[in-house]
């Protein structure tokens, strides 16, 4: 919020309209990046608390699709969540990305709900491993599918991921954005 005291009786008048003496303009923004102006001597409470009321959180806001086509990357390469996201994106889904474990921890513990996960499992802080374990910890989150999207290829860390719940595992390398999207599009559904 900003607040702009005027004089017009000492000439200050940076937008070229007219104030009474010793007025007050007020610009408040809103979430939705809506705003509204008014002069101290024309907002009353009434009309603010109106405007104010009818920005209201949305589902989105609040982290639930009902479209189907929220995902969670949870990517510590930069360049690689960037293909990913601008990928998914021109599909039609909704990118959210997490830098790494703890930050894709820290999202789901705040209310955001994916529909879906792409989880790499080399990561700082919380590895890919760490966040499979810690969803065996939050029932909630038992309907959010995982695909591990990564470079490990031993056996045993294929293994390891899809007895953690994993729904599916792929090698970074053997797969192109395009196949990618077609997994995704295996485990949710579009509307």
């Amino acid at each position: 919020m900003q607040d702009l005291v005027q004089n017009s009786e000492d000439g200050i008048d940076s937008n070229e309209k007219s104030f009474s003496p010793y007025s007050i303009d007020q610009e408040l923004e809103f979430a939705d990046n809506s705003t509204i102006s008014q002069s101290s001597e024309s907002a009353s409470v009434e009309s603010l608390m109106t405007a104010a009321s009818a920005v209201t959180p949305t589902e989105e806001a609040l982290g639930v699709d009902q479209n189907n086509n929220h995902i969670l990357v949870a990517e510590d390469d930069i360049f690689i969540s960037d293909i990913y996201d601008v990928k998914l994106t021109s599909a039609g889904y909704r990118v959210e990305i997490a830098h790494n474990g703890k930050e894709a921890i820290e999202k789901l513990q705040a209310g955001v709900r994916p529909n879906l996960m792409l989880l790499d499992i080399v990561m700082p802080y919380v590895d890919g491993f760490g966040v499979l374990e810690e969803f065996s910890k939050h029932p909630e989150w038992s309907d959010i599918p995982i695909v591990l999207l990564t470079n490990l290829s031993q056996k045993e860390d294929i293994d390891r991921a899809i007895s953690l719940g994993a729904r599916d595992y792929l090698i970074k390398s053997h797969f192109t954005p395009s196949e990618v999207l077609s997994k995704v599009e295996k485990y949710i559904r579009k509307d």
